[in-house]
Order: C-alpha cells, then sequence, then structure tokens
C-alpha cells in the first residue's frame, strides 16, 4: 500500500471492468521507471538505473512467479486476500513481500522467490492500528468482488509481461489496483479500476 502511494504517473491505464467484460479499453502508453522503484537515498540517476537494472535481473532469475508468491500467502489462512505484493531482490536472497487480508488484520508475509518458502514466520497488524486512508481501501477491497490476483493477470496480458509489485491506491475517490510490470526491457505501470471500488 504504501510503496504503490508513490507512484505519480500512469505509465498505463486501463478499466479493469472492461476487459473483463471484453469490450474495447482505451489505453495510454508510455515507457519508463515508476517512481516506486527509484532510489529514496540520493538524486543519482545513473545509479537508480543500475539499480533497478539489478532488481529487474533478480525478477528474472525468481522460479516463483507473482501470483505463486500471493497464493502461497493466501493459503495461510483460509479466504484471506493479497492487498500488497512487490518483489525485493536487494536482500541476500531475493523475496516477495505479500501482505494479506483476513479477519480485520493485515497479515505481512515473506516468501522465498527461488523456494516458496515461507522466510522468517508471519506477523499480524490490526486494521484498528492503520491510518484511515489505509483502513479505508482495504475495507473497500474486502466490499468488491474482484481481486489484486485478477488483477495481476489482466495487466501481465495488457502490458504483455511479467508483474514485479502491485497493489491498491486511491485518486479521486476511486480505489484502484496498480500493478508494475516487466515488459521486454521496459516496465509499465498498470492502473485498473475494479467494478464497484468508487466511494460511497
Amino acid at each position: 500500500m504504501t510503496t504503490t502511494k508513490r507512484w505519480t504517473s500512469g505509465l498505463l491505464a486501463i478499466a479493469l471492468s472492461a476487459i473483463l467484460l471484453a469490450s474495447p479499453a482505451r489505453a495510454i502508453v508510455s515507457t519508463g521507471t515508476p517512481t516506486a522503484l527509484h532510489s529514496d537515498t540520493d538524486g543519482d540517476s545513473e545509479a537508480d538505473r543500475q539499480a533497478v537494472s539489478r532488481e529487474i535481473e533478480r525478477f528474472r532469475s525468481s522460479s516463483i512467479s507473482i501470483s505463486q508468491a500471493m497464493a502461497i500467502a493466501e493459503a495461510r489462512h483460509a479466504g484471506a486476500t493479497t492487498a500488497d505484493v512487490s518483489f525485493d531482490g536487494a536482500s541476500g536472497v531475493p523475496v516477495y513481500r505479500v501482505k494479506t487480508l483476513h479477519n480485520d488484520r493485515i497479515w505481512r508475509h515473506t516468501i522465498n522467490a527461488a523456494t516458496g518458502e515461507l522466510v522468517g514466520g508471519e506477523a499480524a497488524l490490526p486494521l484498528a492500528e492503520l491510518d484511515l486512508d489505509d483502513r479505508s481501501n482495504l475495507v473497500a477491497l474486502g466490499a468488491i468482488k474482484h481481486r489484486l490476483a485478477d488483477a495481476v493477470h489482466v495487466a501481465e496480458r495488457a502490458a504483455s509481461g511479467k508483474a514485479i509489485s502491485g497493489g491498491l491506491v486511491r485518486e479521486r475517490g476511486r480505489l484502484n489496483f496498480a500493478i508494475v510490470v516487466i515488459s521486454g526491457d521496459n516496465l509499465k505501470e498498470v492502473i485498473l479500476e475494479p467494478p464497484g471500488a468508487r466511494a460511497k
């Protein structure tokens, strides 16, 4: 959730409902690096590009896909749904960091990207301890029909690539899924609005 909030521009915008209903979708496509993948420590753009390249290379060499990592985390608690997932190749062992929603709690899981094993147990945080924006996004996530896993599949097809991260973002009163997809040598951000996700 927090990394997706930093994304400031959509590189590929498309309506989830339009794709799921097989009606034509309007898309704006450009290439670049989503802000979430830029280094927060310095403004050295060459160092940023190299760090992103290393992250992509480690992602491509991983055996476990983002969809598999979400399924592994969701299987830990029957009825759980993924709220946020991201690949982390900066640590010694590449992992997926997955947050799932289950029984008014956010569960944090770290999944080994090579083996699919849970790394270091899991931690839970009651929704009541989150800020109001995150809480309202998660409540909305529980009320909509489509899941982040659906959005990842749609984004991968739309951008012709593999998702490296995904989560929730609210823009102008609408809850959207924001998925970053590696397509060839490019990163594309896909913004999808699930049906029924508008603020009341």
